[in-house]
């Protein structure tokens, strides 16, 4: 196929907006099922949410890829979850993508999670259209949640259509581009019938035509000349500037309808076809091999030298598949290509095009391509290339956990299953790390959420069939100095032989709350007091002390050290002494700096009935939380907070008894802040009382 006519898109949203509904009918249009599937209320759960989880909780955890073709267009999908614990699959997914759809409620509108896939939409530079689902639901207002599109994520968005009738009488759609009016007939909506626009809409229909144009026209000199000369514009003008203005990421054309009443989805396939960039209109850079600075373009041509990304891992019962976008050159089953990080040579044994969980195996994939090959032994993010030290290809961000809890398993012949489930999952996500506690022995791992760690308790339990036991979830604290402190430190050690010794004088200091960076060395040393080649030294034992701080052995943050001044001896100074010199004064002074300990503070967005708000929001006071908006639609409250994660715990069962079962809610990572002097004196208590039980344990 070619190329301009391919599309890599993602389908992104805020939880429950109905993006693995609006996927499922977008398979079906395109012919790819043959009968629709529901996420929620019986049947066999969507084709997107493949795994036995995702079905019985109603919810994406996964994303998942397919491929479609939709009027000679061939559509790359993937469906990605709209959990924040589950935001690196957004993530890894927008990096590999060059365009997006995001879905938003027509009620709930703009919502804390759309934010964060906004965010990561510009992060990446990827290009989107926005449409509003959920046109059927009471209280559905299109124009309100264009409006909070551009207040809240200050883009430029342009609504494309209007809707035909309100709430459950909603019947199709005005395409303000054609002014044709669009219903969709059929047992499932797949026969779209245009007819001429209502009577009684005309006028509405003319003046939000003009709005649109107007809006448009700040991306054409020819279409703003036009509108001024009150000259006809043409279908083809508008849909030239708007692919123009979508492509350059300056606006955010906006559609609508109800996915689960299978309306208006043609259309959007129609605006993905048109609109969105495909890998041609995409060029994309990597990084010199030995020098990151240098950028190499790189050019969607199938006979080029290979160059791919291999963006998410999954491990199956025939081995690691790994999915990979590939931004350059061809690649052919059972050849040879090179890891860029490693150096290694890897066989390309098979690829697959996948299709959720079912595969089909394919001889070849050429640029542009999102595959899926089995064969490679690598990590998320690890840049492949057909020659060796070719190219690197810039990684993905990933979010630090936030939650930790102590896994076991109950008996001790699943101990090995435990390791190997441990062992696949923190290869496949990056956001799932594992540990080990040095005192205990015990096994740590760590999360970006309650709901996070839970998912993968259970399908340890599951897919390994190993029970465990698992502590109370522990939140990842931080310490942070308040004051500077000045050290002079001298390392001196005699024994027989040569001795040890270093000298090192400077000072440690706060970093401000806007640094990107978690500590910051600088060295002021003149004159050759200290020599050259032990001033890494110094930092190297200074960093060693960041990972365990002196009051309750938190990882430390927001710190500067300068190394002003020194003295060496010709005999007995090393890189060992200074680094231990480093290591033992960083420890001293950090205690003068009158160390506070920081907490992880999420954002937490509530909706329930309005009778409930004045509950609610005392509940969340309750939980040292501070309400930072609250409105209300219709008869909902919205609530917008910051809380303390160590007062999120079990929250969800408590919202529900509270409201009936009819609040929800969603939370997202925010900030560090310190914690209240009172509250940091009994985290340090609890902090050693534990540490002597475990003591008392590991001496039994």
């Amino acid at each position: 196929m070619e190329l301009s006519k391919v599309r890599n898109i993602g389908i992104s949203a805020h939880i429950d907006s109905g993006k693995t509904t609006l996927s499922e009918r977008i398979l079906f249009y395109a012919g790819r099922i043959h009968r629709m599937q529901e996420v929620h209320g019986g049947g066999d759960g969507a084709t997107m949410d493949h795994m036995e989880l995702e079905k019985e909780r109603g919810i994406t955890i996964t994303s998942a890829a397919t491929t479609v073709e939709w009027k000679e267009h061939k559509i790359n999908l993937i469906d990605t979850p709209g959990h924040v614990d589950f935001t690196v699959e957004v993530e890894r997914s927008l990096r590999v993508l060059d365009g997006a759809v995001l879905v938003l409620c027509a009620v709930g509108g703009v919502q804390s999670q759309s934010l964060t896939v906004d965010r990561q939409m510009k992060r990446y530079h990827v290009p989107r259209l926005a449409f509003i689902n959920k046109m059927d639901r009471t209280g559905a207002n299109p124009q309100r949640v264009v409006e909070q599109v551009r207040q809240k994520m200050g883009c430029d968005a342009i609504l494309m259509q209007l809707p035909i009738g309100k709430e459950d009488k909603f019947e199709g759609v005005i395409d303000l581009i054609t002014m044709k009016a669009n219903y969709f007939d059929g047992a499932n909506g797949e026969i779209v019938r245009e007819e001429a626009i209502p009577a009684d809409m005309q006028e509405e229909a003319t003046e939000a035509r003009q709005h649109m144009l107007e809006g448009l026209s700040m991306y054409s000199d020819v279409l703003m000349e036009l509108l001024l000369s009150e000259e006809a514009v043409t279908e083809e003008l508008i849909h030239s500037v708007l692919r123009q203005a979508v492509q350059g990421q300056d606006c955010t054309p906006v559609f609508m309808g109800t996915a689960v009443k299978n309306k208006g989805v043609q259309l959007l396939l129609d605006a993905i076809a048109r609109y969105l960039p495909s890998p041609v209109d995409r060029p994309k850079t990597a990084m010199k091999w030995d020098d990151l600075t240098v950028r190499i373009p790189l050019t969607p041509d199938p006979a080029a030298p290979f160059v791919g990304m291999a963006f998410k891992l999954v491990e199956d019962p025939y081995g690691q598949l790994t999915f990979m976008r590939l931004y350059q050159g061809t690649i052919s089953k059972g050849e040879m290509y090179y890891n860029q990080r490693t150096g290694q040579k890897q066989r390309f044994s098979r690829i697959v095009r996948m299709h959720a969980d079912k595969r089909e195996e394919i001889d070849s994939a050429s640029a542009g391509d999102i595959v899926a090959i089995m064969g490679p032994d690598c990590a998320t993010g690890d840049t492949y290339g057909a020659e060796p030290k070719q190219c690197t290809l810039e990684n993905m961000f990933v979010p630090q956990p936030v939650i930790k809890m102590a896994i076991s398993p109950t008996s001790r012949d699943s101990g090995d299953r435990l390791t190997k489930a441990l062992q696949r999952f923190r290869k496949e996500d990056p956001t799932f790390q594992v540990s080990t506690d040095e005192e205990t022995s015990e096994t740590v791992i760590a999360g970006m959420g309650e709901l996070h760690l839970e998912i993968y308790v259970e399908r340890i339990r599951r897919e390994y069939k190993v029970e465990v036991e698992v502590g109370a979830p522990k939140v990842s604290y931080r310490e942070t100095p308040t004051r500077r402190a000045d050290y002079d430190f001298r390392h001196k050690k005699q024994t027989g032989g040569s001795g040890q010794f270093a000298h090192i004088k400077g000072y440690l200091e706060p970093l401000p709350e806007d640094a990107t960076e978690n500590f910051i060395f600088e060295e002021e040393v003149v004159g050759g007091r200290i020599p050259k080649e032990y001033i890494p030294s110094v930092e190297k034992g200074f960093r060693q002390s960041l990972d365990k701080g002196p009051l309750g052995e938190y990882p430390i943050v927001g710190i500067k050290a300068v190394l002003e001044d020194g003295s060496y001896h010709e005999v007995d100074s090393s890189d060992m002494a200074f680094q231990t010199a480093g290591r033992n004064c960083f420890r001293e002074t950090f205690l003068m700096t009158k160390p506070v300990l920081l907490e992880p503070v999420m954002k937490f967005e509530v909706e329930v009935p309005s009778d409930f708000q004045g509950a609610v929001a005392g509940e969340l006071n309750s939980r040292r939380g501070m309400i930072t908006s609250t409105e209300m639609e219709g008869g909902t409250a919205r609530i917008e907070a910051e809380v303390p994660l160590a007062e999120t715990f079990g929250y969800s069962t408590d919202l529900r008894s509270m409201t009936q079962g009819q609040g929800t809610f969603s939370m997202e990572f925010s900030r560090y802040r310190k914690v209240p002097a009172s509250i940091q004196e009994q985290i340090l208590l609890d902090k050693k009382a534990e540490k002597e039980k475990k003591q008392l344990v590991g001496a039994r």
